[in-house]
């Protein structure tokens, strides 16, 4: 079938929206392959592998077996991409906590899923010499410059451009740049814990 033109939006000015990509992605996120959603909604593997290309288009009745099998409202392959796009001139300066240090929130402050944060640690900046836990599930630490001490549950590493450490944040932890003269940039990342 040759390709659509498109419009500005980028859906097909024949009317078609496209909506393959999504059931593609839904498919192999399931582990499924076409054969197999083929069998679960009695369509076949060329008609299913023609709609995840957007070269055809399938009746409500076939959409709705589709989205079934791929566990979606057919109103989300209609949505649009959810993305929070965060300028670098637009992350606002937080303080989480600790002495000498200066921190940016580069995560959507509307996104729960994950905090990612860049922390420029003055010389002898530091979380505290008290050691402290977090109500989340992982922690992630990347030193972009500079150097870094963490210590967890009284033991400490050393960490130099480039090295990265992934830490449970419930053990009791605290974090110094041990330089006297040179900043440290490190980007924390923590997937919060559920309540």
């Amino acid at each position: 079938m040759p390709e659509a033109t498109r419009g500005p939006d980028g859906d097909r000015l024949n009317g078609q929206v496209e909506i393959g990509s999504r059931l593609r992605a839904a498919r192999r996120q399931l582990g499924l392959s076409l054969e197999e959603v083929a069998d679960a909604t009695q369509l076949t593997k060329g008609f299913l592998s023609q709609l995840e290309r957007d070269q055809t288009s399938p009746s409500v009745a076939s959409l709705v077996r589709i989205c079934a099998v791929l566990r979606l409202r057919v109103g989300e392959l209609f949505d649009p991409a959810q993305t929070n796009l965060v300028r670098a001139s637009d992350r606002p300066r937080i303080n989480f906590g600790g002495e000498n240090v200066t921190e940016f929130l580069l995560s959507p402050d509307t996104e729960s899923r994950i905090q990612v944060i860049e922390a420029v640690v003055g010389p002898g900046g530091s979380g505290g010499d008290e050691l402290y836990t977090l109500p989340a599930e992982a922690e992630f630490a990347h030193v972009k410059r500079g150097k870094l001490e963490i210590t967890v549950s009284g033991e400490t590493y050393r960490l130099g451009p480039g090295d990265s450490m992934t830490f449970s944040p419930k053990d009791p932890h605290s974090w110094r740049n041990p330089s006297s003269k040179a900043d440290a940039i490190v980007l924390w990342v923590m997937t919060p814990s559920p309540y």
